[in-house]
């Protein structure tokens, strides 16, 4: 099973059991953090999209720690100009491992029972007009 979340601006595809590392979260070590905004969910070929979010779906996990990524470096260069500028910057981030994706499965057995209900009403609909027109040979 494996969902597709939305935070800090982006799109993580995350799984149970797996850590992911987010852009910078607001919260401490230790803590418990979900996400709301779940775009997809897929669960043993059954995939769930969401217009925007999927209903009901949430995925939880646990802060591990908060750091900084690696050091990139940007060069900026204009030739024959003696212009050269060296900057360095470092993206701090949060790791989290993800404990859990919940999806409210009680909608989706509705919807099916719904729909079951509607084509046993048709094929009742069309078994009596059937009959009727019978009737009227």
């Amino acid at each position: 099973m494996y969902a597709i979340v939305e935070a800090c601006g982006r799109q993580y595809k995350v799984q149970e059991g797996e850590t992911v590392y987010f852009e910078k979260l607001d919260t401490e070590e230790g803590k418990k953090v979900s996400f709301d905004k779940v775009i997809l969910v897929s669960d043993e070929g059954k995939v769930q999209v969401g217009n925007p979010y999927v209903a009901g779906a949430k995925v939880e996990g646990k802060v591990v720690s908060n750091g900084r990524g690696k050091k990139i470096l940007v060069f900026k260069y204009k030739a024959k100009k003696n212009e050269r500028k060296i900057r360095g910057h470092r993206q701090d981030y949060t790791k989290v491992e993800i404990t859990s994706i919940k999806l409210k499965a009680e909608k989706a057995e509705k919807v099916e029972k719904k729909e079951d209900s509607e084509k046993a009403n048709k094929t009742e609909k069309a078994e009596k007009v059937a009959k009727t027109t019978k009737a009227t040979k």
